[in-house]
């Protein structure tokens, strides 16, 4: 799910701009209630002594050098979730957990659970959960909250109507320009010694567990010498003041033991829901983290590392009012983004679920392109994405974007389930959801921003940025997956139309080339076309 609080207001989730009225209406008859003023926040770190556990000790045993970090690149979604699981398992010390959307869905009871046996081991656990879709889930996680060793923080709560997302916009429009602010981070780090990273938040359609959709995705795993920074951005967001302990929001009921009780039962048929453990091979031709851990030897790519995140101050409100942690600060995520692509002095390839460049995002592009620098897009068609609303601000550069001379690619549901590479879908939809950069075929970036203005105003983001041709050369081989197999490429036909082109079905005939969205019908289209005045681009 990557539906924003913005774009809801305007589609929620497929109502009419007639529920903003009548959410304002009860908004006035109601009054907004406030967050509380007296909240305490302990403030704790991440630890620093990893010698003495047992991740710790295997993350530096193969590392060239303490400068350096280690990497595995997750494209498969068994083997991302598997990963998280084995991290949870065999940690010793602490976890720490950072998402933007935690669901309570199979994916997500599962892994709470997880997290439950390892706090029941000793293990500190530190939950932090972005507070936009957690109506469905304030019983579960403030259950979680009452055992021992685990706390449980949300940013940038809602305070009142906590019911449904619609309530809580109702409850919340006078305090609109705060709770569209969210934090869309992804981070989890086992004993501040490994970690995963990446665009992937947990619940079902992220680890191929929905019936109906599931998103194309990275992460990567990483140990070494970038994991403290990790656990130092995590910290920086727990101790924040824009963090609320989930007690001083959700209504407690019960004893601890009572609520301990109540974790139990909502989540003791997770193991009928276990994610299975990968037993072959990736597509990188890894094997399923825990066979390594068991071995004591780690396959990974070893390279120099930075990671950045977005101040949690972000969430304080329009960039003008906060010069001192503007967005755009040398420690924020798309600062960086920016500052590598617009540097490229061969080629770049990005890959981004949402894609809104903006003016100054096409000012690069032309200049790159002026300078002959080779410029490779993948993003959604219209019949991928779950944000509609977002192809209207996309389309709106398009045409541009390919009289630049940019190589444009759309994925396609229809050849996704085609291709026998990407089978694992069956017959559900693909969507992508990756986040990524390759930079001259040396810099990788990978994290959570979507190159859209939301990433850039409004939500703060994480990512790693990652020196190795090897890995770059690993990525761009991942995408190359999505732009042979499942994709479209964009053109321009002879009138200066938009034409999708894709290979014939039987691989032997000619191009097929459509001039219509691919795989829509004409009333989505229209629907969309009835929206686009209605859109502010600020707000995508």
């Amino acid at each position: 799910m990557a539906a924003e609080f913005a774009r809801l207001s305007f589609s929620a989730r497929g109502k009419t701009v007639g529920w903003l009225m009548a959410l304002a209406l009860l908004a006035v008859l109601t009054g907004c209630a406030g967050l509380p003023r007296e909240v305490a926040r302990p403030p704790s770190q991440a630890i620093t002594d990893t010698s003495n556990t047992a991740l710790g000790r295997l993350a530096v045993a193969g590392a060239p050098d303490a400068q350096q970090s280690g990497f595995r690149l997750l494209p498969l979604p068994p083997y991302s979730m598997h990963a998280r699981l084995e991290l949870a398992r065999r940690a010793q010390r602490s976890i720490d957990v950072q998402y933007y959307l935690l669901q309570n869905d199979e994916t997500g009871r599962y892994l709470l659970r997880t997290l439950r046996d390892a706090a029941e081991r000793g293990v500190r656990v530190r939950v932090l959960v972005d507070d936009l879709y957690t109506a469905g889930a304030d019983t579960l996680l403030e259950s979680l909250a009452a055992h021992p060793n685990v706390e449980v923080r949300l940013f940038n709560p809602f305070p009142a109507g906590r019911g449904r997302l619609l309530t809580r916009l109702a409850a919340s429009l006078l305090d609109i320009d705060r709770v569209h602010r969210r934090m869309h981070n992804k981070l989890f780090v086992a004993d501040n010694a490994m970690a995963v990273v990446g665009g992937r938040n947990i619940a079902n359609e992220y680890f191929m567990r929905d019936a109906g959709a599931n998103f194309i995705d990275i992460d990567t795993l990483v140990t070494g010498a970038v994991v403290p920074r990790l656990s130092s951005l995590f910290d920086m967001y727990w101790n924040s003041p824009f963090v609320y302990p989930i007690e001083s929001i959700v209504q407690v009921e019960g004893t601890p033991p009572q609520r301990r009780q109540r974790f139990e039962e909502m989540t003791w048929d997770a193991a009928m829901w276990a994610p299975q453990t990968p037993i072959e091979r990736d597509l990188l031709g890894y094997q399923a983290l825990a066979e390594d851990l068991d071995a004591g030897t780690l396959s990974l790519v070893w390279a120099r590392a930075e990671a950045y995140a977005d101040t949690p101050h972000k969430a304080l409100g329009p960039r003008e009012e906060r010069p001192r942690v503007a967005a755009d600060a040398p420690e924020g995520v798309l600062f960086n983004v920016r500052r590598y692509v617009r540097a490229a002095e061969r080629e770049a390839l990005v890959t981004t679920p949402y894609l809104i460049p903006g003016r100054g995002g096409m000012e690069s592009v032309r200049q790159l392109r002026e300078r002959g620098v080779r410029f490779t897009l993948v993003t959604n068609s219209l019949a991928a994405t779950d944000e509609s609303l977002v192809h209207l601000g996309y389309r709106r550069y398009r045409p541009e974007l390919v009289r630049l001379g940019v190589e444009l690619y759309e994925l396609s549901p229809k050849r996704v389930e085609q291709s026998q590479r990407f089978g694992i879908f069956g017959s559900a939809s693909g969507r992508l959801h990756g986040k990524s950069a390759v930079v001259d075929g040396k810099v990788v970036f990978i994290g959570s921003l979507n190159f859209d203005p939301r990433s850039d105003l409004h939500n703060t983001e994480l990512g790693l940025f990652i020196h190795s041709p090897q890995l770059a050369a690993q990525l761009t081989s991942l995408i190359g997956f999505i732009t042979m197999d499942a994709a479209y490429r964009v053109r321009l036909g002879p009138r200066g139309d938009i034409e999708w082109v894709s290979p014939s079905e039987n691989g032997g005939g000619p191009d097929v080339v459509q001039h219509e969205e691919p795989e829509t019908d004409v009333g989505s289209r229209l629907k969309l076309e009835l929206l686009a005045p209605l859109v502010p681009e600020s707000l995508l």
